[in-house]
């Protein structure tokens, strides 16, 4: 049923618990996932560790920090794969707009289902249901679960 799943991926917990449940899916169906994380110099500031109110204003992060840090992303879901002996998953790391991209990459693979987690890393546009999933979910050819 789910063969090809994607989970959007930008660090936070709901993220995280996103990609737990695409790899159970994807045990349990014999599926692939793959991770997708577009980054953003806001997100790049969340994994490198800085706190609400990065001094974004003054400086962005670098495009290599903003690279460095969406490997990381990334990287921390591989290893909750490998904790979770999920061995068929792979990356995907383009650049733009994360439900445009999702949703791109997804048609492309020919996706049966995307998981997101409810709310990511952004901020009050998408207080009930992520602007992200909210979209993903209204646009997607395939079927959508969002992770509370």
């Amino acid at each position: 049923m789910f063969k090809h799943i994607i989970v959007g991926i930008d660090g936070s917990e709901k993220a995280k618990k996103a990609a737990r449940v695409a790899f159970d899916l994807g045990k349990h169906y014999g599926g692939t996932v793959t991770l997708v994380h577009v980054p953003h110099a806001e997100t790049a500031a969340y994994v490198v560790g800085a706190v609400s109110g990065y001094h974004s204003a003054i400086t962005k992060p670098s495009y290599d920090e903003i690279e460095r840090a969406g490997q990381q992303v990334l990287d921390k879901a591989l290893i909750i794969a490998a904790d979770m002996f999920f061995a068929d998953v792979r990356t995907h790391m383009p650049h733009g707009d994360a439900a445009t991209e999702l949703l791109r990459y997804a048609d492309k693979i020919g996706a049966d289902l995307i998981v997101t987690g409810r709310r990511g890393l952004g901020g009050l546009s998408g207080l009930v249901l992520g602007s992200t999933t909210q979209r993903i979910s209204h646009r997607a050819k395939c079927a959508c679960l969002s992770i509370v």
